[in-house]
């Protein structure tokens, strides 16, 4: 009998040990990364990885939407969309036409820090990727009944994607309070106010102030011999001119944070209320990732698991008063951070008491430290998860394009997982303790309207 009930946690022991093993491996073998720059300033990375016929091809350029004019918030975004309506070779939408009668498939995105377009084709197609990609860096054209009718699309977007979801405007309004000063508390979208009044002309303008290969970083990951895209790189994007105009970008910075913000959003479209706060944060920095490894593994032990997380197992199931809770880390980013946590409570639990519950296990875990062997788990699935994405070649390609967007090097973005295996229980402890200070954060209820009778009865 005790042979039988034991049997099961030998057997995956030895799993783990043996997936460990695996993926130490992949680490070893993972195809190389070669990086460069040509004599126009463009950066290049070069991803091998020959196990199918396909390829990845992205362009970054290190601007967005913190990088935006006052009054024009959007713009970024706007600017975005135009780089599909023509050049001075190509009509509008020709490029995607282009892209997707050669099988492959084309997007871009927005952040506060760059700006990506992307294009993922049969390798052999790799070369006409850059032909089209290059033309546009340089030669970006289009007219009023281009833009006119894709402003209208963008602030459709807002009111898809933002206005007509409540959780997306308490995010909005958490990020506005959070951020003084800097623009990181603009929405990447825009503030709709300011999106109608955007013309064709601000976009050209951000665009001649901005783009071209001196701002840019090329991605190139799949099935490709280096040596072969490199020269491709050469011969193509070499001759676009570097731009004069581009120069360094001056962002306010974040006065220090003396006193606690709360905000209520109430709506009638909320379905289950919670509470949810963010702090400002350290990013990953240059040569320096210490103290971003430990936060990263601090909101991983709190609350990484839906079924493990200190936060879930005190909150959910011995106390019961949560339907769940959380915490994140996201020090991807140029300037600062945010650490989040929150709770959704069970019917019948207030927010305030869900909150104070919250903090409560919060500074109980602080004060007893890190259980060893919930670390020593929590780190495996860490390293776990960071191996398993250099399977997906589109997805390394995103994580030197961003890192080298916002001020990382290769050797940052190769020593992640190094960096995550140095942290100690006692560099997780450290970090919270620095961090988890309510003066340098923001906390937000996000509740249903409170009805008249309710308000009175309180009285």
């Amino acid at each position: 009998m005790s042979d039988q009930r034991y049997a099961p946690l030998m057997f995956s022991r030895l799993t783990v040990l043996v997936v460990i093993g695996l993926l130490a491996l992949r680490a070893a073998q993972a195809d190389p990364v070669t990086h460069t720059s040509l004599d126009n300033g463009l950066e290049v990375v070069v991803i091998e990885d020959r196990r199918a016929p396909v390829v990845v091809h992205m362009v970054w350029y290190r601007v967005g939407a913190a990088d935006e004019p006052p009054l024009q918030s959007g713009i970024a975004h706007f600017l975005e969309h135009l780089m599909f309506k023509g050049t001075d070779t190509m009509d509008a939408g020709e490029f995607s036409s282009v892209v997707e009668a050669n099988g492959g498939r084309d997007n871009a995105f927005t952040s506060w820090d760059y700006t990506g377009y992307f294009q993922r084709v049969a390798s052999d197609r790799l070369d006409l990727m850059m032909q089209m990609e290059a033309d546009r860096m340089a030669n970006l054209s289009f007219t009023e009944d281009d833009w006119l009718p894709e402003r209208a699309v963008i602030l459709e977007e807002r009111g898809q994607v933002l206005e007509s979801r409540v959780g997306g405007q308490f995010n909005e309004s958490m990020m506005a309070a959070l951020y003084k000063s800097h623009p990181y508390g603009i929405p990447i979208i825009g503030w709709r106010h300011e999106m109608e009044t955007l013309t064709g002309q601000n976009a050209m303008d951000f665009y001649a102030q901005h783009y071209g290969p001196n701002n840019a970083v090329l991605v190139i990951a799949g099935d490709v011999d280096t040596a072969q895209a490199l020269e491709l790189a050469r011969q193509i994007y070499g001759p676009v001119p570097p731009n004069p105009a581009i120069a360094p970008v001056s962002r306010a910075s974040e006065p220090p944070h003396l006193a606690e913000r709360r905000l209520r959003f109430e709506d009638a479209r909320v379905g289950t209320p919670y509470v949810s706060r963010m702090y400002l944060a350290p990013v990953r920095r240059a040569g320096e990732q210490s103290q971003a490894a430990a936060l990263q593994m601090l909101a991983a032990l709190l609350g990484g698991s839906s079924t493990t997380s200190v936060l879930e197992r005190a909150l959910n199931f011995e106390q019961g008063v949560a339907l769940s809770a959380w915490a994140g880390y996201n020090g991807m980013a140029r300037d600062y951070g945010t650490f989040t946590l929150g709770i959704a409570p069970v019917d019948g639990v207030s927010l305030e008491d869900a909150e104070a519950a919250l903090d409560a296990v919060v500074a109980q875990f602080l004060e007893d430290g890190v259980d060893q062997a919930q670390f020593d788990r929590v780190r495996r699935q860490i390293r776990a998860s960071e191996i398993y994405a250099l399977d997906d070649v589109q997805g390394r390609a995103r994580q030197y394009g961003v890192g080298l967007s916002i001020g990382l090097g290769v050797d940052d973005i190769d020593g992640w997982v190094d960096a995550l295996d140095a942290v100690t229980p006692d560099d997780v402890i450290a970090a919270g303790q620095f961090l988890l200070d309510r003066r340098n954060a923001v906390t937000g209820y996000l509740t249903q309207p409170t009805t008249a009778t309710a308000s009175e009865g309180a009285q």
